[in-house]
């Protein structure tokens, strides 16, 4: 995974390799947009304070760069659950999907960019270049412990005919373990959904536990039967990398929203 530009976006590219060509992909950073400090600059997210105009401008800015016009950008109101919406068929304006509340979004249709924001949570990219489907996942610690991964793939499989083999998949930068301290709740959360915890959480002190959410969500790409060469995963603390990503933790909740996108051309 290289850092690349594209106009003015600087992102991450996951490097899918298809039989087809025809798709983008990647994980903005900060730089490069309209908005003014806590925000600054590339600040993608419609959950912040930052003033609506600034962040309208940034995702025209994304939109623009990539070939489409703005409405094509499809993000949701996420709520950190592991509801899944899917997008099957042509529409010509997809700005009201902006208020319905999931956390993973599925769609094989060209020409439409979807995308998740993150400050912290796990942006995760899939591709399936056989049956032409790709999905965006939001993970934040309660989608990570319900799965929200392996119930994309699910919906993936069931509505499209994937094979889970045939997927290529990106982890995008998160917070990381070094960074991320967690108590007895989020333990109980996994516990309740039967998700592992002793291979993805280190005890620290009495009570709480450093979460590596990347490898959690690996670990459903992997049980969910994608090979470990269909992987990527970008290994890079946003709480750690202040010049080049937000990071909700870091910035006591004052701060902007990166994104993970990918779009069917």
């Amino acid at each position: 995974m290289e850092m690349t530009r594209t106009g003015r976006i600087h992102y991450l590219n996951p490097d899918f390799t298809s039989s087809f060509t025809g798709t983008v992909q990647g994980f903005t950073t900060r730089h490069e947009g309209v908005s003014r400090p806590p925000y600054n600059s590339l600040n993608l997210g419609t959950n912040t304070e930052d003033a609506p105009h600034n962040v309208e401008g940034n995702r025209n800015i994304l939109a623009r760069t990539f070939g489409i016009q703005h409405d094509r950008l499809v993000t949701v109101r996420q709520a950190h659950g592991s509801d899944v919406l899917v997008i099957d068929e042509p529409n010509d304006d997809c700005t009201h999907y902006l208020t319905l509340e999931c956390d993973a979004i599925i769609t094989n249709q060209p020409g439409v960019m979807i995308g998740v924001t993150v400050a912290d949570c796990v942006p995760i990219l899939l591709l399936d270049p056989v049956k032409r489907v790709v999905a965006a996942i939001h993970a934040g610690w309660q989608g990570t412990a319900a799965q929200i991964t392996t119930q994309t793939i699910a919906g993936m499989q069931r509505l499209f005919g994937t094979n889970p083999q045939d997927l290529q998949a990106a982890i995008g930068p998160c917070i990381g373990p070094c960074c991320y301290e967690v108590d007895q709740p989020v333990k109980d959360g996994f516990g309740k959904h039967n998700t592992p915890w002793e291979p993805v959480a280190e005890a620290s002190t009495p009570g709480h536990w450093r979460l590596d959410m990347a490898l959690a969500n690996r670990l459903q790409l992997e049980e969910a039967g994608l090979p470990i060469t269909a992987i990527q995963t970008a290994g890079i603390c946003v709480c750690c990398h202040k010049e080049s990503f937000f990071s909700y933790r870091r910035d006591g909740g004052e701060t902007g929203r990166q994104m993970g996108f990918i779009m069917l051309s």
